[in-house]
């Protein structure tokens, strides 16, 4: 059963940092890919850093400058950091992983989602 554990968030002023980890365990073959979404009370899930299957990275707009996504694969984690953090980036961040894993003989890809880490940022 693969699960993602992330860690790191909690409540920091504003200009401050903080760093995010997601750390996929199970029978995992490989990492299509993975990343972080966040979502805002009252608003939608949306996407703030994500390496693509080809090795590519993808940032929100709204954070560009300021997050950092970087990964250890031998570890099946994945980190963010955020700098410069703003009132406006709070809310409940998620790990997100596309991942192949062993299913009896066979192989499936499937989407997983961590638990959810919030980060208030606030005077």
């Amino acid at each position: 059963q693969v699960q993602l554990v992330e860690s790191g968030g909690g409540l920091v002023q504003p200009g401050g940092s903080l760093r995010l980890s997601c750390a996929a365990s199970g029978n995992i073959l490989s990492r299509e890919t993975m990343g972080w979404y966040r979502q805002a009370p009252g608003k939608q899930r949306e996407l703030v850093a994500a390496f693509t299957s080809g090795g590519n990275i993808n940032y929100a707009d709204s954070v560009k400058g300021r997050f950092t996504i970087s990964r250890d694969n031998a570890k099946n984690t994945v980190y963010l950091q955020m700098n410069s953090l703003k009132p406006e980036d709070t809310a409940v961040y998620y790990c997100n992983a596309r991942l192949t894993t062993r299913q009896g003989l066979g192989t499936i890809t499937s989407d997983y989602w961590g638990q959810g880490t919030q980060v208030t940022v606030s005077s």
